[in-house]
């Protein structure tokens, strides 16, 4: 194919009718040689053309001979993947696809924006589906990585191609590129990054919940690879949660706790901690802390808010504008929460309480029923006839000094056991 003559735009990058300028060329062009296309993009680059210019053209050459690479499917049965025209197998257009993939990796600027986050997730999407080398699946993942906070949830789901993994989604990749991002430099990412990446895990987490295979270490891990802080409040962590204990019921007791210890009660709205109270897949545990931190919260508004009164908190050592006073519905409607609350906590106090007395009293019954916790503090204890525990370990001593005439009960010992009796009880008399 004879080289196609570019216009004049190409001396002036950044513009509109540059990037206009790249896509009429290709669309002119036809060009399909992928040899060709890299060294016309050399040609460019040698111009001095910027970065985001040649991820451009490259985005859009991309798309036009790979439509599963544009967002529009509506040309999918253009392109290299058109099987009803080629006469070729299906072998040799995943070959062909392959080769084009890679290809394109190869060519990729190395600079961070230069392509956008969703051609890159289309592009590993494609390449994890037709089996491309390892090299260039793992320059994806770190360029993807670079741009996380940029990708939407719909672009991150992409379906496991492997046999080996059960669940519908990748969620191995998925934790690769969550832990490349936390682990970039302080200068790549900022804390509004790390929220919106935060934001992206919760909903991927919600959706991936719902898959009967997907196992507790794959959550715990993938919920677990953000640091605490870069969620701002812990709700759809929660929702997460709550959709995996819905759909794996039969989740034993220790790894509801290893699910609810990813969650920060602190951090969960009012709404949220209300369905944590009423929800009976959490531990009982969970819903107590649950209820502890929703009441230290609204006694911190309360004091916050000068007791109704308008007037400062005294914890505060400097002067601040006065705060709002809270109007009469809304002091009625705090102090009822407040008094719910409570009483809730009570009677999960109650209730903790009263099946820790009953596991000592069967403890109790197993040891047997003289065991002694402590000697001086059961002085009313009797027997079943009629004898008190005193008066056995009495009789036990004359026994043992019976052929000792001269041996006696020491008068510390008796005053001990009997704790400060006024009189000598006349059993007592007979053992001696």
């Amino acid at each position: 194919m004879k080289a196609a003559s570019f216009p004049e735009p190409v001396l002036f990058p950044g513009s509109r009718t540059s990037h206009l300028a790249a896509e009429c060329w290709f669309d002119d062009a036809c060009i399909l040689d992928m040899d060709y296309f890299a060294k016309t993009l050399a040609g460019i680059k040698a111009k001095g053309a910027p970065p985001d210019f040649i991820g451009s053209i490259i985005a859009h050459y991309a798309s036009k001979w790979l439509p599963d690479l544009s967002g529009d499917h509506r040309d999918s049965n253009k392109g290299l993947t058109n099987s009803e025209e080629s006469p070729e197998s299906v072998t040799a257009l995943w070959m062909k696809k392959r080769f084009f993939v890679e290809t394109l990796v190869g060519i990729l600027p190395p600079e961070k924006d230069s392509i956008p986050c969703s051609f890159l997730l289309r592009l590993l999407r494609i390449a994890n589906m037709v089996k491309v080398e390892p090299a260039y699946r793992d320059e994806l993942e770190k360029r993807i990585s670079w741009q996380l906070d940029q990708a939407s949830l719909k672009e991150i789901m992409i379906p496991s191609f492997s046999h080996t993994c059960g669940t519908l989604l990748d969620v191995e990749l998925m934790i690769r590129l969550v832990r490349m991002f936390v682990n970039l430099d302080e200068a790549a990412k900022s804390g509004a990054d790390l929220i919106k990446v935060a934001k992206l895990v919760d909903s991927y987490l919600a959706e991936a919940a719902v898959d009967s295979d997907l196992n507790l270490s794959e959550f715990v891990a993938l919920a677990g690879a953000l640091p605490g802080q870069a969620r701002a409040t812990d709700d759809g962590l929660y929702r997460a949660v709550d959709t995996y204990l819905k759909a794996h019921p039969g989740v034993s007791k220790e790894e509801r706790k290893v699910l609810f210890r990813l969650i920060d009660c602190r951090k969960l709205s009012q709404e949220a901690s209300l369905h944590a109270a009423r929800n009976e897949r959490l531990p009982v545990r969970a819903v107590i802390q649950v209820l502890f931190s929703e009441q230290t919260k609204l006694h911190r508004q309360m004091d916050w808010s000068g007791s109704f009164s308008g007037t400062r908190s005294p914890n505060l050592g400097f002067d601040q504008a006065p705060t709002r006073l809270l109007s009469k519905r809304e002091t009625s409607a705090q102090r009822m929460e407040i008094r719910k609350l409570r009483e809730d906590v009570l009677r999960l106090e109650t209730q903790c309480y009263a099946m820790q007395m009953q596991m000592e009293r069967m403890m109790e019954k197993k040891k047997g029923f003289f065991r002694w916790k402590k000697l001086g503090m059961m002085p009313s204890l009797r027997s079943s006839n009629n004898v008190s525990v005193p008066e056995k370990i009495e009789e036990s001593i004359a026994r043992e000094g019976g052929a000792r005439s001269g041996t006696q009960t020491p008068v510390d010992l008796k005053t001990k056991l009997v704790r400060g009796k006024s009189k000598t009880h006349p059993r007592w008399r007979k053992s001696m």
